[in-house]
């Protein structure tokens, strides 16, 4: 264990253990994660900070602690607050090393949203708009890898748990009206079920490939087996995506329907290593997508594109958002996307059509309610 005058570097599993037994006895601790993501599937983490308060930091070291689970007692704790800024990637990170589900998560950048302040700030203007601490951010293209870590890169770390304790406390005391804050519970508690943020899955994964919208249905079946073959290889090789193979040349297969190793081979979208290595499973999967009925083909996914009343529903529902946001210090960008909304107009215009989910449950529904009163 190294000290230092305001926290101690955590390098063995007893001292994890030990730590956490500490952490798990108080309300609620202070979290953040140091990673690189650069040439790997997954990121690969380098450092996790943990405050039990803004002057018992610690530096838990996962260079030298190559079993972190005993993490995973306090991550999936329902007794302690986990406090993280912008939690998702750092509940990605954490659940998969840990082997853990989080709860209890307090996450400040959505907490902002429902305090007045923007739900996308960073945690260095928060700091600055809140306690009048300015941050340096020069080591966010550091090496996290590099031992010893430098005097730099130790406060750097600390700065990112040290405040959130008192800026949780800050962020509540400006949360006046119960009801919003029964609405940032619900939204925080999202945070309990991983799907909140592991995102798609392998046969969703398609759809976040740019240009898929110029595919026709058949097209999008190929895609959509191509896009999941290259999640589980490159999740396989922990590689990044477009090492396996890359959006341009997924759109291309997917598009010019390559159904041969011969036709794959000349139209050069592959290497001769990688044709060698993937010629046959790419194969298989333009197979399989081709082959895919046609109730099961994926919808092309176009612009929302709304007519004369419709338009004239959604202006008048983002003003609605707008004006009550603005009198109750939310965020609009918490209530919905602009997509979100349109395809809500177009449901209050047009029954029967599909309904955005997140708008018409949970504490959303109950923001828009007044609207919907209207609207009868």
């Amino acid at each position: 264990m190294r000290i230092g005058k305001d926290f101690s570097m955590i390098s063995s599993t007893q001292e994890l253990k030990e730590l956490v037994a500490r952490a798990r006895k108080i309300d609620c601790v202070a979290l953040d994660t140091e990673f690189i993501w650069e040439r790997t599937f997954y990121p690969q983490l380098g450092l996790i900070q943990l405050a039990l308060s803004d002057e018992d930091c610690h530096l838990i070291d996962p260079v030298a602690i190559k079993d972190l689970t005993p993490l995973g007692k306090l991550l999936s704790g329902r007794n302690v607050v986990k406090i993280f800024h912008d939690a998702p990637q750092d509940l990605i990170i954490l659940s998969r090393v840990t082997k853990a589900i989080p709860a209890n998560i307090f996450d400040t950048r959505i907490a902002s949203g429902f305090s007045g302040l923007p739900s996308t700030i960073s945690l260095v203007n928060l700091v600055n708009v809140l306690l009048d601490i300015e941050l340096p951010k020069t080591q966010t293209r550091t090496n996290w890898f590099h031992r010893p870590l430098s005097d730099e890169q130790i406060d750097y770390a600390l700065d990112d748990v040290r405040y959130l304790r008192a800026i949780r406390v800050l962020l509540l005391t400006r949360i006046i009206v119960p009801e919003i804050k029964s609405w940032l519970r619900v939204e925080l508690d999202t945070l309990n079920d991983p799907q909140s943020y592991i995102g798609c899955t392998d046969y969703e994964r398609f759809q976040k490939i740019k240009g898929a919208g110029s595919l026709d249905r058949n097209g999008l079946a190929v895609l959509r087996e191509l896009a999941a073959w290259r999640e589980q290889e490159a999740r396989h090789l922990n590689r990044p995506r477009g090492h396996v193979v890359t959006d341009k040349n997924l759109l291309e297969l997917a598009r010019h329907e390559v159904n041969s190793f011969e036709n794959l081979e000349q139209s050069g979208l592959l290497n001769a290593k990688k044709l060698q290595r993937f010629g046959e499973a790419i194969i298989k999967c333009i197979t399989t997508g081709k082959s895919a009925a046609g109730d099961d083909r994926p919808e092309i996914r176009k612009p929302i594109r709304l007519n004369t009343r419709e338009k004239q529903v959604f202006e008048r529902l983002a003003s609605f958002v707008q004006l009550k946001c603005d009198m109750q210090g939310i965020d609009p960008h918490l209530i919905g996307t602009t997509a979100e909304l349109k395809q809500l107009a177009r449901n209050l215009n047009s029954p029967g059509a599909p309904l955005p989910p997140r708008l018409t449950h949970g504490w959303r529904k109950m923001f828009l309610e007044e609207f919907f009163r209207q609207r009868l």
